[in-house]
């Protein structure tokens, strides 16, 4: 019998049933996941700050170093800008609430939004922002600091707990934050991060707008008491680091590329629900 004789294979009764369909790299990661992810970080950063308790002498020895090595730098003085702020009791009110509420709510709404809309940059800010906030544990355990605002020697006054609103309690009780770990100054780092994705994952003239964030945040820190100039470079440079070792997929380089991340990921969460 030649080969075109053959008799057809009757058609299956029943179609063959096929697995969900894999994500895409730069499909929508699985919500669930990442949010395993957050409570496991949240978790190893309490975890940090308990291993860090109990380290007070060490702290207050390197936070003199920190200020007499700025002082050999010729770096303005953080007092200088805390008392230009001092001249208005609104300014100061500000800049308190930027420091308490602004921080952690910009991160998770410019997590959500990019894991929503940017798929594809999800996962490249996602490995950025672990980086940088690894490292800074890590530091945060090597060299505990204290902050500005617990030196008298600096002159600086806690601008919280004088005018309000007040972040921290004292620091034998707080149970919520390691406050001898000045260095390196997650604010910033943040602040620098969410402008960094949002600049990357966004093509209009007005994205560059975005630096104002972490100027701000650089601002209200070292206005605030909460930091010295030191922990914000610190942080910009660990992020610039990061930056270099953890480069965007090429495809988001491209022209249209943030496009068609997004419509990719799109794609791929229509797929998985029809395939």
């Amino acid at each position: 019998m030649r080969l075109l004789d053959r008799p057809s294979r009757p058609a299956r009764p029943f179609p063959r049933l096929r697995g969900p369909a894999r994500p895409s790299p730069g499909g929508r990661p699985r919500p669930v996941r990442e949010l395993v992810l957050i409570a496991a970080l949240f978790g190893v950063y309490k975890l940090g700050r308990l291993l860090s308790s109990g380290r007070v002498s060490e702290a207050f020895g390197n936070a003199h170093r920190v200020w007499d090595m700025e002082r050999a730098l010729d770096l303005p003085s953080e007092t200088d800008v805390q008392h230009g702020l001092l001249h208005s009791e609104f300014l100061v009110h500000a800049a308190n609430c930027y420091y308490a509420f602004v921080h952690f709510p910009a991160m998770a709404a410019f997590l959500l939004w990019i894991y929503l809309r940017r798929p594809a940059h999800y996962r490249w800010v996602r490995r950025i922002v672990v980086a940088l906030t690894g490292a800074g544990l890590v530091l945060h355990l090597v060299v505990p600091l204290a902050p500005p605002r617990m030196l008298t020697a600096t002159g600086l006054i806690d601008t919280g707990a004088r005018y309000g609103p007040a972040v921290y309690g004292a620091p034998q009780t707080d149970t919520m934050a390691n406050q001898y770990a000045a260095m390196p100054s997650l604010h910033i780092g943040w602040a620098a991060v969410i402008a960094l994705g949002l600049i990357a994952a966004s093509r209009t003239r007005w994205r560059w707008l975005w630096i104002l964030h972490p100027v701000m945040t650089f601002a209200v820190v070292v206005a605030t008491a909460n930091h010295y100039w030191l922990d914000g470079a610190v942080a910009l440079a660990l992020l610039a680091v990061a930056t270099v070792f953890l480069r965007p997929p090429r495809a988001l380089c491209r022209p249209g590329g943030v496009q068609a991340g997004a419509d990719r990921g799109a794609g791929t969460d229509q797929e998985a629900r029809t395939g």
